[in-house]
């Protein structure tokens, strides 16, 4: 594992899910009211952003979507003392990400082609290269399907985790509330990789078929032009024959 990944899943065990439990636990031991804990709790994944804005000098829209959600659930849970409203806060900014996923499908980028090109780096090489392949049809109809997974995925994650602050307790909700979105997001990993797989398979079959049908039709041309050249050349001896048997005959 190289450094920048390593750094990568200790800033989200540290901040994103380790710290948080551990704030909340320690909190709720020394006396901190539920709502109080978990706002508190909340920095830690605040404070991993910041960090990652320091490194990257820039905040991408999903990070963005979180921090609001962030500040909006611990508004409104300090407003109304509820715990379930700060740990709604993810589900609602994974419910409106998902959202964003389908609703992308109306333009001709969907948002999963969009986060894979960013990924890369629109002005790469790779990039380039990968933007380039929307002149196929299949290409553009795999992120269609890929978009579609995903976007009903975390709207499905996001009800489910509704579902589950709304039917436990705050600790027990707000674990799941951490460790949830990785596991869905490993899964949806897992099979956009294996997809993204069988599809470049398929075009590789369908590029081979394509060159096979090519070969075939060049080598049944080529074919047909060396018969009808034959039966010209025939055409042509016969010819011949025919006007020297004549020549005989005019000579007798």
């Amino acid at each position: 594992m190289d450094t920048r990944r390593l750094r990568s899943v200790a800033m989200i065990a540290v901040f994103d899910i380790g710290g948080p439990l551990l704030a909340y636990n320690l909190l709720r031991s020394n006396g901190f009211s539920t709502v109080a804990a978990l706002v508190l709790s909340g920095l830690f994944p605040v404070v991993g952003m910041i960090i990652g804005f320091i490194g990257h000098r820039r905040v991408d829209a999903v990070g963005a979507l979180v921090l609001a959600g962030i500040v909006v659930g611990a508004i409104l849970g300090l407003v109304s003392h509820n715990p379930k409203l700060v740990l709604d806060e993810g589900s609602v900014s994974t419910g409106v990400f998902g959202l964003i996923c389908l609703g992308s499908l109306a333009t001709d980028k969907p948002m999963m082609y969009r986060f894979a090109l960013e990924f890369m780096g629109p002005d790469t090489e790779r990039g380039r290269e990968f933007a380039d392949l929307r002149q196929y049809n299949e290409f553009r109809r795999a992120f269609v399907v890929i978009t579609v997974v995903w976007g009903a995925a975390y709207l499905v994650e996001a009800a489910a985790r509704v579902l589950i602050v709304q039917e436990t307790s705050a600790g027990t909700a707000l674990a799941v509330s951490k460790v949830l979105p990785y596991a869905v997001a490993g899964v949806l990993i897992a099979w956009t990789v294996g997809y993204g797989r069988y599809q470049k398979r398929q075009g590789e079959r369908i590029a081979a078929e394509g060159a096979a049908a090519a070969e075939a039709a060049e080598a049944a041309e080529a074919a047909e032009g060396a018969g009808a050249a034959k039966d010209a050349g025939g055409a042509e001896d016969v010819g011949t024959t025919s006007e020297a048997d004549a020549g005989g005959s005019h000579q007798g």
